[in-house]
């Protein structure tokens, strides 16, 4: 296991400080993190999770969801359980929020994981459900694992992270999904319990400092993060600072956790961010968790023809080189591809272990 002391500091009064992300928690013996799964003892900072799964599944990596990295293709994922932001809004908040060991109970090692990858044809494996910050050791440890056995690592992350935790972490990925929440310092504070800025930082820092693939989500919550001026502004900085290239997902908010008064996104507030996210320049923007063809689907942004068609995490069309580039017009398309698409399919298997 990858020591924790490294990810912590002893201060003079002899209590300890965790250096995971920005909350820096300050710990006394034997007390726990905002994210609860992160512990004082001794003279370190140990991960209590550590090795303990919350079960397993095999999904399509369209579900995390990153569609240009190797596309139809399965994924086993996996988390623990705690959170380093408390999201009022959260649509995983069991796991997230959890403060029961029991959900943490199945014993799975590195490579345990890595050998269930293996064995079920998963061509890589994704830290997520909770988020892999909280866990990174684990989730290191288990990265150096699968790459013995030729598997790539995927984070479905927060992006809240700061120093060397962020640098050793990323640096064992090979594809992430970033969950940018909103747009305004307002709404972090007030909704997940944490500050824009640090996430920021964090994909400036993907996108300039390592070679991994990079996509960006934002769950569209109808009168909290859906104005034009905020959806632009978030398209805008993504533009500028990311790459036209780099895919932005909309999903759709379904009433749960504390917010279960708010209604659910409609299709059309969706296909609004869509567009403007577009018109700010970005190539490959998507809607997801509703029914919208034209927005699952993967377009040239040169002469516009559909080069991956997308129903319910399958794919229907593949209209792509073996080089990656538009077959119409021979415009390259980002992303990671091989020859073809997988052939995974929309069907998700869960396991224990």
């Amino acid at each position: 296991m990858t020591g924790g002391a490294i990810y912590s500091r002893v201060l003079k009064d002899g209590r300890l400080q965790c250096l995971v992300c920005p909350h820096t928690c300050i710990l006394k013996e034997g007390q726990r993190g905002r994210c609860f799964i992160r512990m004082a003892e001794g003279e370190r900072v140990i991960l209590t999770a550590y090795g303990r799964s919350s079960g397993c599944c095999v999904d399509p990596m369209e579900k995390k969801p990153l569609y240009h990295f190797l596309p139809g293709t399965a994924v086993l994922s996996f988390g623990t359980a705690g959170c380093n932001l408390s999201c009022r809004f959260c649509q995983n908040w069991e796991l997230s929020r959890s403060r029961s060991m029991e959900r943490m109970m199945v014993r799975s090692s590195p490579e345990t994981i890595a050998r269930a990858a293996l064995r079920n044809g998963c061509r890589s494996v994704a830290y997520t459900y909770n988020d892999p910050v909280v866990f990174l050791e684990y989730a290191m440890d288990t990265a150096e694992a699968c790459r013995e056995h030729g598997i790539a690592s995927v984070a479905v992350t927060a992006g809240y992270i700061q120093g060397k935790a962020r640098e050793d972490f990323f640096c064992r990925m090979d594809a992430a999904n970033v969950d940018l929440k909103g747009f305004s310092e307002s709404f972090y504070g007030k909704y997940c319990g944490a500050s824009l800025k640090p996430v920021l930082e964090t994909l400036d820092y993907i996108r300039h400092e390592t070679s991994l693939w990079l996509e960006v989500t934002t769950l569209v919550i109808p009168g909290h993060n859906d104005s034009d001026a905020e959806l632009d502004a978030l398209s805008a900085w993504i533009f500028e600072h990311l790459g036209a290239d780099t895919p932005l997902h909309f999903t759709a908010f379904h009433p749960d956790h504390q917010f279960r008064h708010v209604q659910r996104t409609p299709v059309t507030v969706l296909q609004r961010a869509r567009k403007r996210a577009m018109n700010q320049g970005l190539h490959y923007v998507m809607t997801g968790n509703v029914h919208d063809p034209a927005g699952s689907g993967t377009y040239c942004h040169h002469c516009g023809h559909l080069l991956i068609g997308r129903a319910v995490f399958c794919i229907t069309e593949w209209q792509l080189s073996e080089g990656g580039c538009c077959c119409v017009c021979g415009t390259q398309c980002a992303g990671i591809f091989e020859k073809g698409p997988g052939q995974w399919g929309s069907e998700s298997l869960t396991f224990r272990g």
